[in-house]
């Protein structure tokens, strides 16, 4: 127990384990880099990820850096190809920390950040200002409605789990976010289908998933909420991983359950509310890619974080670049293709776990 809440000194087993994490965490480190290096180059303008390595060193400020690229080709890294990559590795960062961060909330292996509503909240809150309120909402008008939208689902969640004065549980949560997104989604689905403008084409587009309209002006607010929320969690990890023992026991140990809880889920709104504000609905990313990293770090917070963000931005990286390559030109929706892979991982879990 001590080894989870963090009250103790590591053992020299313990040590072993951090050294490992901190080994994979550069390797995954490592591998993000020349992910992104090499999924800038992908497109139907190729470019090897030397050249996009010299481009990067020259618009970095790099006096030394000298190639034989042109002006499209710079352009094309760095104004169209770089922000999309960014944008990919911080939502699936993102995401995958929500997910692990929620499976060990609900103790409920299938738990992702949509299983809330949190989605379905920052989706209608987007959806919103897309067909209603458009560009007179500003830079930050569209992440802010889809931040609104997400805390208002999760408001709703509570107040609806909440009975006889105490902290709902974990099992009631889960149930009262499953009912309360798929209202959410279906009053989305009204405004969509009610609206006359071509802007509800956009709309669709955008639910499904994407990171074509990436720009650098866009990575601001999912960047920060994203790092700035990791941040946190790994502070709390250790409280957090009370939680999986059950409340009972969380609290023997003094740690105030609901109010942790609540914190624990204005974060994840604010980080799901963001990437979605600027990618759209991705699903599945925080089902999988916690799953995929207790294999080699087990279920400790503490080391499973840092690793699951690392492990969730490599893979939609390259997700990104399958979606837009393989029909080539016409791009697949992002979320499509996550959902593909995590319905094939949700069948397995199922099958594998006795889910």
């Amino acid at each position: 127990m001590s080894g989870i809440v963090g009250n103790s000194a590591p053992t020299a087993g313990e040590g072993r384990r951090l050294r490992s994490i901190a080994a994979w965490s550069l390797a995954l480190g490592v591998l993000l880099v020349v992910s992104a290096l090499v999924a800038v180059g992908i497109g139907p303008v190729s470019i090897v990820p030397g050249k996009v390595a010299g481009i990067l060193a020259q618009h970095l400020g790099w006096s030394g850096a000298a190639g034989d690229w042109n002006l499209a080709e710079s352009n094309i890294v760095w104004q169209l190809r770089l922000p999309r990559v960014l944008l990919g590795a911080i939502a699936g960062a993102g995401l995958a920390v929500v997910g692990a961060v929620l499976q060990v909330l609900t103790r409920n292996p299938l738990a992702d950040p949509y299983l809330f509503g949190v989605s379905a909240g920052a989706a209608l809150g987007a959806v919103i200002v897309i067909l209603h309120i458009g560009p007179f909402a500003g830079m930050l008008g569209l992440p802010l409605a889809a931040f609104i939208g997400a805390m208002a689902a999760m408001l709703l969640v509570f107040l609806a789990a909440h009975g006889g004065g105490q902290t709902p549980s974990s099992g009631r949560l889960v149930l009262t976010g499953v009912a309360v997104a798929f209202i959410l989604q279906a009053v989305t689905n009204t405004l969509i289908v009610s609206d006359s403008h071509r802007a509800a084409d956009t709309v669709l587009f955008w639910m499904m998933g994407g990171l074509a309209t990436a720009r650098w002006d866009s990575l601001l607010a999912p960047a920060l909420a994203t790092l700035l929320g990791t941040l946190w969690l790994c502070l709390r990890a250790p409280a957090i991983n009370a939680l999986a023992f059950g409340d009972d026991t969380a609290q023997s140990l003094g740690i105030h359950v609901g109010r942790l809880r609540i914190e624990v889920l204005v974060v994840a709104a604010l980080i799901t509310g963001t990437i979605v504000a600027a990618c759209g609905g991705i699903g599945f990313v925080g089902l999988m890619l916690p799953h995929v990293t207790r294999f080699f770090t087990g279920g400790n917070l503490k080391r499973l974080l840092p690793v699951t963000a690392l492990l969730g931005a490599i893979f939609l990286v390259w997700v990104d670049a399958a979606a837009r390559t393989v029909f080539a030109p016409r791009e697949i929706p992002l979320g499509v293709v996550t959902s593909l892979i995590g319905g094939l991982f949700f069948l397995w879990l199922m099958r594998k776990k006795k889910v």
